[in-house]
């Protein structure tokens, strides 16, 4: 029993020395790519490319009258997740200067999708970046990936609305049989969208193969950050309305900034760990190496 438990006790302090050594790794590494610097970075262009990057979304959306009905999901979930408690607010903007582009020139329209396409190119950049990755593709291989990920994006996003729908559809008549099963479901489906765009993200973006594993986690890390923050935010928001004396009719401006910003960082945090998790397992595997050497 004695001999039991001192096998127990020195896995355990192996196990906390372990996750030490990779908590102190992971915020070095955070550290060492400035992500608090590369966040506003992003922040900044997203704020300048939110308009153009939604109307050309939308755009491509009305192409397919399929998706008419599932618009105004879409744009509840859009616009609740730009700044929570705020997103009609930030909708009847963003529908204002959309309607103001249906009057714009050819010239006009080839200037908003190229803003739309620097947002993208700018995530790419970020997280191959943070992958190390520092070869990357032709332009003109770059330019048709950001154009089909502009063009597909919409369409994805469109599909999954619709599917989402329908498995609603699908729970309510669960609930018949099942009372509770319904409510269960519809609160699971925004975290597991969530985690699952956070995974393709990490999955598709970096110029390298990534495990799935590794966007498995990162993605969760990603989800769960998220959603405190957007509960934290929109709980600011509602019980603490002291920036709107101090900005007055402006208070929407650094409010959206300030969201846009910790969203990014969050982003970042969730491939950093990603990312991580890759040179930790060589790291892991070169230890082991090495002391199977030295016991030979």
């Amino acid at each position: 029993m004695q001999r039991s438990g001192l096998v127990q006790a020195i896995k355990w302090r192996e196990f906390i020395h372990t996750s030490h050594l990779f908590i102190k790794g992971y915020i070095q590494r955070c550290q060492q790519d400035q992500i608090n610097l590369v966040g506003g970075y992003l922040a900044y262009i997203s704020l300048l490319s939110l308009v153009p990057f939604i109307a050309v979304m939308f755009s491509m959306l009305s192409a397919f009258p399929m998706f008419a009905e599932f618009r105004q999901s879409m744009e509840s979930l859009l616009y609740a997740n730009v700044v929570p408690s705020r997103g009609d607010e930030i909708k009847d903007y963003v529908n204002e200067f959309i309607g103001n582009t249906r009057g714009m020139t050819a010239v006009g329209i080839t200037a908003l999708i190229v803003v739309a396409l620097l947002l993208i190119h700018n995530i790419d950049k970020t997280l191959n970046k943070i992958w190390r990755i520092h070869k990357r593709p032709r332009p003109v291989i770059s330019f048709s990936i950001y154009w089909m990920i502009l063009t597909l994006g919409p369409i994805l996003f469109g599909t999954s609305i619709a599917v989402s729908s329908y498995l609603v559809t699908l729970t309510r008549f669960a609930d018949d049989f099942t009372p509770g099963l319904s409510s269960f479901l519809l609160g699971l489906v925004p975290y597991l969208m969530s985690w699952l765009a956070f995974c393709i993200l990490y999955l598709v973006v970096p110029n390298t193969k990534v495990r799935i594993r590794h966007a498995f986690f990162g993605g969760l890390l990603a989800m769960l950050l998220f959603e405190l923050l957007k509960y934290g935010f929109a709980l600011y928001i509602t019980h603490f309305p002291s920036y709107q004396v101090i900005y007055g009719a402006m208070a929407l401006i650094p409010i959206l900034f300030l969201w846009v910003y910790l969203s990014w960082l969050v982003v970042l945090v969730g491939a950093e760990l990603t990312a991580y998790l890759k040179d930790w397992e060589q790291l892991m595997k070169d230890e082991a190496s090495e002391t199977e050497e030295c016991c030979e």
